[in-house]
């Protein structure tokens, strides 16, 4: 039997566990090593970098990296009524962020408001059951195990929420 030397398995043979980043493609390592990185450490360090007072009402929601056209840019989710919060502390951040990293990673922060208003409203127990669609309902009424009636209500309750 011949071996074939153009088949796409590997050829050394790996003993034990592999890391995860070895059973990943190629193109996805190059999406982690370019964005992931700073992005995910952002997000965890995210209390240290802006402070306990702009931690509550701010977050990091995406990371754009630099290219040709354009430059590094964070981009943050301000609570409606902090803008100017922010927007004053805007170079600590910037700084904070580049000497965390230990390079210029951050060239430009953008800012976007959100409404952070929660409706607190309380629900009875016919409110709960009348989440779902009819056509679901009468689907979850013969269902005969209660604990699977409940978590079907509760599912369709969270789907509606979002």
């Amino acid at each position: 039997m011949q071996f074939k030397n153009n088949t796409k398995q590997r050829n050394a043979i790996i003993q034990g566990l592999r890391s995860f980043k070895d059973t990943l493609p190629k193109n996805v390592k190059k999406i982690i090593n370019k964005k992931g990185h700073v992005y995910s450490e952002t997000l965890s360090n995210w209390k240290y970098l802006v402070g306990n007072e702009l931690f509550k009402v701010c977050y990091p929601k995406t990371f754009k990296n630099s290219n040709k056209f354009g430059v590094s840019t964070l981009v943050i989710m301000v609570k409606r009524g902090h803008e100017v919060d922010v927007e004053y502390s805007k170079k600590d951040i910037l700084n904070k962020m580049n000497n965390f990293f230990g390079y210029s990673v951050v060239e430009k922060l953008k800012f976007i408001s959100f409404d952070d208003e929660l409706e607190i409203t309380s629900l009875s127990d016919t409110e709960v059951k009348n989440v779902t669609i009819s056509k679901y309902r009468d689907k979850i009424k013969d269902v005969k195990n209660e604990k699977i009636k409940k978590s079907l209500t509760e599912l369709t309750k969270v789907f509606r929420e979002k």
